[in-house]
Order: structure tokens, then C-alpha cells, then sequence
């Protein structure tokens, strides 16, 4: 399959996955050697990697020479709560730029704030980091998002958890056409059709994470999610045959028949 490229960088696997909500870190890396993937997202606000050097470290699963780690801002509600938390991610991994931003709006839908969103956007641009950002299926908003300088643009499917799949895929197809950094669908994916839907469309990749972690066999569902990443880009590439209301086609040739 073609690479994935993010601020320059070449990833073999169109899959990114979270590591929350797994029963123990063991299944965590379980889950994410069976997906494939190479980017992992990490909630700085929640998950051990290195804050508290008493408990086990995500770190010691999932080793950053292995993995490229995502840190995010899960749990914000305000730029300076997001813009903050990503510079203590920097100084706990050495410096790391590559995070992803995310400003909630509420505790209950966990829909973006895209005011607040932009405004840390804006500021963690400026301050050296490379920005992928989770954000609502606004066109608008994907294009000043890129604008300002984000590396990625992450729209929602549905709402984080949700499970429900892509709710209107005609905005993101206008976010794929209008901006040239990669689109990667964030939140709302539910199995792996859903994961291939996306892809077919021309997103450049899917993040997710309590679709495999809220599985009920979460390692099976990572390798599954795998596979349908896969075959949905491949389609897209392949190019799919144009619809046809209405109108029939044998699949095989209805002259040139033997005997006729």
C-alpha cells in the first residue's frame, strides 16, 4: 500500500490507534501490534508515560523507538487548558513535536470547540509544534485550520465513542477536495466497514480507539480494523466502477456467445 506522509514523515500503515480504555497495558499492546499501526495516540492527562515513576509507564508496552506517539490534549475545554498540556507532553518525551490537538466543547457530546481549537491552534503552531487536529466536519474550519499551519486535519465522523459511523460523508468528501494536508477521520468509527467507508471516500487515514478497545474481542477487532483500512484504500486507488440507477449490466458479454 502507498505510504502515509504527516510533516514529512513516512508511515507504512494508514491506521492510528489510542491506547485507552484497554483492561491492562498488555492488552493495549496486544491490540496495537495486531492493528499494525505505527502512530499511537496517547491522553497526556490520563495515561502513565512517566509522570508518576511509581506506576507502570505506557512507555515500557509501547516503546517509542518502536512507536511514533501522538500525545493529545483529551479532557481540554480551553485553548490555554490544551496549550498547556501539550507543552508538558514536549519535556516528558524529550522534546517531541508531533501532538494532536483536541478542544472539547462539552463533557456530554465531546463535540470540538472549533473557536477554542483555533486559537491553541494558532499558538502551538507558532510555538514549534506540528499540529494534527481533531475538528468538526466544517469545511470552513478544515481550510483555517490548514491555513494556520496544522500539519493534519481530523474531522469527526460522529461523536467520539459513538460507535455510529460516518453520519455525512458529503462534507468530508468538500474537506478532501479543498485541503492538501492529509484528512484523517477522528471519532465516531464503530467497526470495520466503517473504517472502509472512510477510506473508499479518499480520507487519508482513520484514527480510532473504543472501536477496538470496546470491542468485545478488542485484538481480533484490531486486526480486523487493519484489513479494512487496507482494502478501502486499495478501492480508492482501484477506482470504482460508476453507479448506474436504473440501469442494468451483464456481468458477462452478451455477444461472441458459443454456438450463436
Amino acid at each position: 500500500m502507498d505510504p502515509l506522509v504527516i510533516a514529512g514523515q513516512t508511515y507504512a500503515s494508514r491506521l492510528l490507534v489510542g491506547t485507552g480504555k484497554y483492561k491492562d497495558f498488555e492488552e493495549t499492546r496486544a491490540a496495537v501490534e495486531a492493528s499494525g499501526a505505527e502512530i499511537v495516540t496517547v491522553a497526556i492527562r490520563r495515561t502513565n508515560i512517566g509522570q508518576d515513576p511509581r506506576q507502570p509507564s505506557l512507555l515500557d508496552a509501547l516503546p517509542p523507538a518502536r512507536y511514533t506517539y501522538l500525545p493529545n490534549t483529551a479532557g481540554c475545554y480551553t485553548a490555554e487548558d490544551a496549550i498547556r498540556t501539550l507543552r508538558l507532553a514536549r519535556e516528558l518525551l524529550d522534546g517531541h513535536e508531533l501532538v494532536k490537538l483536541e478542544v472539547l466543547g462539552d463533557p456530554q457530546s465531546l463535540y470540538p470547540n472549533v473557536i477554542e481549537t483555533i486559537k491553541a491552534a494558532e499558538v502551538l503552531v507558532k510555538d514549534g509544534f506540528k499540529v494534527m487536529v481533531y475538528t468538526s466536519d466544517d469545511p470552513i474550519v478544515a481550510k483555517q485550520l490548514e491555513d494556520i499551519g496544522c500539519v493534519a486535519v481530523m474531522p469527526l465522523a460522529s461523536l467520539i465513542g459513538s460507535g455510529m459511523g460516518i453520519l455525512n460523508p458529503w462534507n468530508l468528501a468538500i474537506i478532501i477536495d479543498r485541503v492538501s494536508v492529509p484528512v484523517i477521520v477522528d471519532a465516531g468509527v464503530g467497526t470495520a466497514s466503517d473504517a472502509a467507508i472512510a477510506m473508499e471516500l479518499g480520507c487519508d487515514a482513520v484514527l480510532m480507539n473504543t472501536a477496538i478497545a470496546g470491542a468485545k474481542h478488542p485484538v481480533l477487532m484490531a486486526g480486523a480494523m487493519k484489513k479494512a483500512v487496507e482494502a478501502g484504500r486499495e478501492a480508492f486507488l482501484a477506482g470504482r466502477m460508476p453507479r448506474k440507477v436504473y440501469q442494468a449490466s451483464p456481468s458477462s458479454p452478451t455477444g461472441g456467445l458459443i454456438g450463436t
